[in-house]
C-alpha cells in the first residue's frame, strides 16, 4: 500500500488525488523540454530562443503550480512555513486557500474546453507554430498531454475534500461528520440500520 504524508482527517482518497497531480504535468514538461532540445517530438516552423524560454519557464511554472496541490493535505497548507518572508508562521485562510484552487480548477477546465474547440474546429491548423508530423509524432504528443485532462478534476476534488476538513466537515478519521452508516470502531463496513429505509 502506498504511503503519503497527508495530515491527519485527509481522507485517503484526496492524499492520493493531491500526489497524482505533480505526477500528471511531469510527461507534457518532458515533452516541451525535449521540444526545446531539438529532440524530434515535433516540427518547429520557426525555432528561436524566445520560443525556447517559453517551452521551459511554462514547464517549470506548470510543475511548480501542479505542486502547490500537494499544499491542500499537507501542515503547509494550514500555516504558511517560517522560511517565507511576511506570512511565515501565519494561518493560511480556508477560505482563500479554497477559493484559489478552485479558481485554478476553473481554469484549466475553460483551457481544456479551449483548446478541445480549436483542434475540432481547425483554429490554427496552417498557422505558423509547432505541428506533428507523422503518426508516431502524433501519438507521443497525445500519451504525453493526455493525463494533463485529469488535472482540472482532482484539483477541484482536493480542493472540496480540504474545505471540508478545514471547516470541520470530516472527523479525525477522514469520514463526514454525521455520517451514521458507519458503526463506531467498525473498519468502513455500512452499519444495518443505514440498509433499511425510513
Amino acid at each position: 500500500m502506498m504511503k503519503t504524508n497527508a495530515l491527519p482527517g485527509t481522507p485517503r482518497w484526496a492524499a492520493l488525488a493531491a500526489h497524482a497531480v505533480p505526477l500528471i504535468v511531469i510527461p507534457s514538461g518532458i515533452w516541451r523540454i525535449a521540444l526545446t532540445l531539438g529532440a524530434p517530438v515535433a516540427e518547429v516552423d520557426d525555432p528561436g530562443l524566445g520560443q525556447d524560454v517559453y517551452q521551459i519557464v511554462l514547464t517549470v511554472v506548470a510543475e511548480l503550480l501542479a505542486f502547490l496541490t500537494l499544499g491542500l493535505v499537507r501542515s503547509w497548507g494550514e500555516v504558511f512555513p517560517r522560511r517565507l518572508p511576511f506570512v511565515g508562521g501565519r494561518p493560511v485562510s480556508t477560505r482563500g486557500a479554497t477559493t484559489a484552487a478552485l479558481c485554478g480548477a476553473f481554469g484549466l477546465f475553460a483551457l481544456v474546453g479551449w483548446f478541445t474547440y480549436a483542434a475540432y474546429a481547425g483554429l490554427g491548423r496552417n498557422s505558423v507554430g509547432t505541428h506533428t508530423d507523422g503518426p508516431v509524432q502524433q501519438v507521443l504528443l497525445h500519451v504525453c498531454y493526455l493525463p494533463l485532462l485529469a488535472w482540472g478534476p482532482l484539483l477541484a476534488a482536493v480542493a472540496v475534500a480540504y474545505h471540508r476538513r478545514r471547516t470541520g466537515r470530516y472527523d479525525s478519521t477522514g469520514r463526514r461528520d454525521g455520517d451514521s452508516r458507519y458503526d463506531e470502531g467498525r473498519t468502513g463496513r455500512p452499519a444495518a440500520s443505514s440498509c433499511v429505509e425510513k
